[in-house]
């Protein structure tokens, strides 16, 4: 039997050493091409949370990605592992054009630099942007640059895709455009987002954190709306 792609036993983060829990005892499982949507409001720990699923902030409790136990020897093999969105784009962009910089992650890997600029340009095209393939980063908009680091995630085809608020500053021919690709990918998901209707058209399951802890774990997206809009309101 084949190990769950994300395992979370008792994860607890504190960003300060004897400060409040961000997350408090986390355990969740992700199995192999499972869709799972990370929901809460803002400050409930899902940022955190797939920060710490890379090593990107420092947990107690246990983390295993594809059955390798994260630690920092192991963690450049769980990143290896994993296709990685922050919900700041320029955090993650590197390159002067959109082309180079989708184009690196397969050239770490051992692709040719023809072969990886084709996949590239392909990914970027199917992401509606294949047209600024070649424009320098910082003359992109924030959704543009939202979707390029997206295509920098997915085009190395990982066993696991962690991404934050991927339909984040999209409009909603391209959020459409977004859910329908990201179905097609075979790789297991965990989407942090605030956006229900782009979880509900993607993920099966949903994960609801709240204080840091989790509050609900199953398949009931309308029981998550009430959960989420019922917090909102207190």
């Amino acid at each position: 039997m084949r190990p769950a792609e994300l395992e979370l036993e008792r994860v607890t983060v504190r960003y300060e050493r004897h400060g409040a829990a961000v997350l408090d005892g986390v355990s969740f499982a992700v199995g192999e091409g499972e869709r799972v949507a990370l929901v809460g409001l803002n400050g409930s720990g899902k940022t955190t949370l797939l920060m710490a699923a890379v090593g990107l902030a420092a947990h107690e409790g246990e983390i295993r990605v594809g059955g390798i136990s994260l630690s920092r020897r192991t963690v450049q093999q769980v990143r290896e592992r994993v296709g990685f969105l922050f919900n700041v784009p320029e955090d993650q962009l590197l390159f002067p054009t959109a082309l180079e910089d989708v184009a690196f992650g397969l050239q770490r890997k051992g692709a040719s630099g023809r072969d990886a600029r084709e996949r590239a340009r392909a990914m970027l095209d199917a992401l509606g942007v294949g047209q600024l393939a070649q424009e320098p980063l910082h003359h992109l908009s924030h959704g543009q640059k939202q979707r390029v680091a997206l295509a920098g995630a997915l085009v190395t085809e990982p066993s696991l895709l962690l991404l934050d608020e991927p339909s984040a500053a999209l409009d909603p021919r391209a959020t459409r455009g977004l859910w329908r690709l990201l179905r097609e990918q075979r790789a297991a998901m965990v989407v942090a987002t605030h956006d229900l209707g782009f979880a509900e058209e993607l993920c099966t399951r949903y994960v609801v954190l709240e204080g840091g802890r989790v509050s609900f774990d199953g398949g009931d997206g309308a029981r998550v709306r009430e959960l989420v809009e019922g917090e909102a309101e207190r």
